[in-house]
């Protein structure tokens, strides 16, 4: 799983109401920023990890005691009228290096690795005032890294690369322990899922021997068959970072353009993935994490949200296909970056722990974008709604970057 970027400087908060605060346009970063003073490494833990369903959060929090910093796990509860932390600490601290999945039950998956080759699980939950554990098993290997859960709830994969291939291993939700479940040729990593049935999981994979990344589809149900899913161009390298099953949006990174760009583009849309220009940051980075769920049919109407990571500080970006603008609003202080989720209605929300607010959802709302006139560049703004036949895993590309005219 990847670790936090280093923490930011603080930022103004965003009220607990459906509202944010615009930011104005990011000043220039690159001049000064050699100047800043490296901090020492340390180990930081995942950022909060969301459920299927959004009803739970995982994380891993520290309290101090006399022999420094303490890791345990801590659960949030987000699908009440308020949210809440339940701690889950155990007889012996755990390592900031584990990683914690929650599932649509409530309960928590812990990673551990016990050993160079080694890794062990087990599922977290309240019992009381303790903390109970169900071992799940362990496998043997130097490298895994678990995916999201599965949008069943309750099934959680995991990848182990190896010299030639990238298995694929059920963690939780088997009957028997870790059981092996497909094996990928090539070095897979990435996990993106395509469906709500947990059938369809997109991998981003290189062949053995090397050469371009691309993003492929891994069917569960067919014995594990492997289809093209990215193809921008021969030599590119076209990953996917996130999707949603309602509308069948898709968000890219490819470097076909010349260098590495976010596109978006539709599953089983004829049309090229697009660049838009407002998603380009010559001083901050960029990624999604949320998609606004529930747009059937209507995949440029979808609110996107992404963290912009500067150079000190970090601030949330909200964007539509439909639109040209990349608004940007500040986060919410202590906001876990690159977690939340939004409504169907456009409401996004921001879990963020503070002092005095120690388990807290920051609620904000997807801006109108304005009126804009078609755009006729596949790598400029973003065109006008695509036609689209059934969301099925096809190739996305095989078209020019440039020239295409969007219909409408």
């Amino acid at each position: 799983m990847p670790t936090v970027p280093p923490a930011p400087a603080p930022a103004p908060s965003v009220p607990l109401v459906r509202t944010g605060s615009p930011l104005p346009p990011a000043p220039p970063v690159a001049a000064h920023a050699a100047a800043l003073p490296a901090s020492p490494p340390r180990p930081v833990p995942q950022p909060l990890t969301l459920s299927a369903d959004h009803a739970y959060a995982a994380r891993l929090t520290t309290a101090g005691t006399a022999g420094g910093p303490a890791w345990f796990a801590e659960r949030w509860t987000l699908d009440g009228p308020e949210p809440y932390a339940v701690p889950l600490p155990l007889d012996q601290p755990e390592e900031p290096e584990a990683d914690v999945v929650p599932l649509a039950d409530g309960r928590v998956l812990i990673r551990r690795r016990v050993d160079a080759d080694r890794h062990t699980f087990s599922l977290l939950y309240p019992t009381g005032p303790g903390t109970g554990e169900l071992l799940l098993g362990a496998l043997d290997c130097a490298d895994l890294a678990l995916l999201p859960p599965s949008p069943d709830g309750a099934s959680v994969l995991a990848l182990l690369p190896g010299a030639r291939s990238t298995a694929v291993w059920l963690v939780a939700g088997g009957g028997f322990g870790p059981e092996h479940v497909a094996d990928v040729p090539g070095r897979c990593s990435g996990g993106v899922w395509l469906d709500r049935e947990g059938r369809l999981l997109a991998l981003d994979r290189q062949l053995p021997g090397g050469g371009p990344v691309k993003a492929v589809v891994l069917d569960l149900e067919r014995g594990g068959e492997v289809t093209p899913l990215l193809q921008i161009a021969p030599e590119s390298n076209d990953r996917l970072l996130t999707a949603d099953a309602d509308s069948g949006l898709l968000l890219v990174r490819s470097d076909a353009p010349g260098h590495d760009r976010l596109g978006w583009g539709v599953l089983g849309s004829c049309l090229p993935v697009r660049f838009p220009e407002c998603l380009r940051a010559a001083d901050a980075t960029v990624t999604p994490f949320a998609v606004q769920p529930g747009q059937m049919l209507m995949p440029e109407s979808c609110a996107v949200a992404l963290p912009i990571y500067g150079a000190t500080d970090s601030w949330v970006g909200l964007w539509r296909p439909a639109g040209r603008r990349l608004h940007q609003f500040a986060a919410p202080d202590g906001w876990a970056a690159g977690s939340g989720f939004w409504t169907r209605e456009g409401v996004l929300h921001l879990p963020y722990a503070q002092e005095g607010a120690p388990c807290a959802v920051a609620l904000l709302e997807a801006p109108v974008d304005e009126p804009r006139r078609a755009a006729v560049s596949g790598t400029g703004a973003s065109g006008s709604t695509p036609a689209f036949g059934m969301c099925k895993p096809v190739p996305l590309g095989q078209a020019p970057l440039t020239g295409r005219t969007a219909p409408g």
